[in-house]
């Protein structure tokens, strides 16, 4: 016989899903109404503004895909590439390889600008493809690498598209709400998101914005858009003005409560605050974890403070170690993708998640299982190294 589903109460510490707000999931849980309900309807309206504070712009596209992260990726690829396009593809990590998949299938020609795993996107390379391809119509590139924990100067970036008459499209699914997004002054076109990062939201959204440029773009492609889901043409006719709405699909009411309520508590904590929030306590992290004798593999000046990519000691079976995490403390961090598979853990402090209480769990979990597989560190100072960094 078949029963309700308990899952097991975890701490997420990994790169996504964060630790929902309980403030969220309660929010999730009021009664369902329609799609196109007028108090629905309101609701759409107020959450496009959110995003607009969350996103810091003016833009009037400023909506949420009803799908997780990939599909905003692919709403920005799938409406701004057609066939023979060549799009300029920044690739520090697994996701600026997805973005390069996403332009393959659309027809489009990759010009991809190789950088380092684990560290920033270098502008000097940016600036030579764009100098060598100057009929490139999109710059593409990931601010904030969730295989890695690096983040790259977006301002620049999409200084130099402009430069070179190009359109960007910017990942910011690990750094909106935890790291400076602002994507107006930046002069960004069309950027994507997720709610299961900073926004400390359930899985399954993912907010978009895009410009006057971006959908000038839009409306002047050459071919349809290839997906009938993801056309903003017709998407737009149900996340537009007024009271008057085209019905295109139903909308994840439930879900859409939550992003309302992630929202409305990012907008009460001040997004500079939230900002500062995870910086301190990636900093506490930092300390703790360094007095273990663990170590970063991307520089101080371009390392996220909530998405940590730490080295493995020598000798240790770091899947082991995630599996007596899981077992022992109910706490999830992740492991390495791609290239550092097998060689860093990446510790998540994303959104709610992002508190003193759970770096010191971290710390000191990490602290017990690594002295269960003898591993080499330092024992009896992570604790201390934590307490001081937020005394100091």
């Amino acid at each position: 016989m078949h029963t309700s589903f308990n899952p097991t109460v975890r701490t997420l510490m990994g790169p996504g899903p964060s630790d929902v707000n309980p403030r969220i999931l309660t929010a999730m849980s009021k009664p369902t109404i329609g799609h196109l309900d007028p108090d629905f309807i309101r609701l759409m309206d107020e959450i496009k503004s959110l995003l607009q504070l969350a996103f810091q712009t003016e833009n009037q596209l400023t909506i949420p895909v009803s799908a997780p992260g990939s599909a905003g990726m692919e709403t920005c690829f799938v409406n701004l590439v057609e066939p023979g396009d060549k799009v300029v593809i920044c690739q520090n990590g697994v996701f600026g390889s997805r973005m390069a998949e996403n332009v393959t299938r659309q027809g489009g020609e990759v010009i991809a600008v190789e950088n380092e795993w684990g560290r920033a996107i270098d502008p000097a390379k940016v600036e030579e493809a764009l100098k060598a391809n100057p009929d490139a119509k999109i710059l593409a590139f990931v601010h904030a690498e969730t295989s890695t924990g690096a983040y790259s100067d977006a301002a620049t970036l999409c200084k130099l598209a402009k430069q070179y008459d190009c359109l960007t499209i910017v990942d910011c699914v690990t750094s909106l709400g935890g790291i400076n997004v602002t994507i107006d002054e930046w002069g960004a076109d069309a950027v994507y998101s997720g709610t299961q990062k900073c926004l400390s939201c359930a899985p399954g959204l993912s907010p978009i914005s895009f410009s006057q440029g971006a959908v000038d773009a839009v409306k002047a492609r050459r071919h349809p858009v290839t997906s009938w889901f993801l056309d903003l043409n017709l998407v737009m006719g149900y996340w537009g003005e007024g009271q008057t709405r085209a019905y295109h699909h139903t909308a994840p009411v439930n879900a859409l409560y939550g992003l309302h309520e992630a929202l409305v508590i990012l907008a009460e904590e001040g997004l500079e605050n939230s900002w500062q929030r995870h910086m301190t306590n990636h900093l506490a992290l930092r300390a703790g974890l360094e007095a273990l004798g663990l170590s970063f593999i991307v520089p101080e000046d371009e390392r996220l403070p909530q998405l940590n990519a730490v080295t493995i000691p020598d000798g240790v079976d770091e899947g082991a170690v995630r599996k007596q995490l899981l077992q022992q403390f109910n706490l999830e961090i992740g492991a390495g993708l791609g290239a550092l598979a097998g060689k860093v853990w990446r510790i998540g402090l994303m959104g709610y998640a992002s508190n003193p209480k759970n770096v010191m769990l971290c710390v000191n979990a990490l602290e017990s299982v690594l002295g269960q597989y003898n591993a080499h560190i330092n024992k009896g100072e992570a604790t201390a190294a934590v307490a001081a960094a937020y005394a100091g």
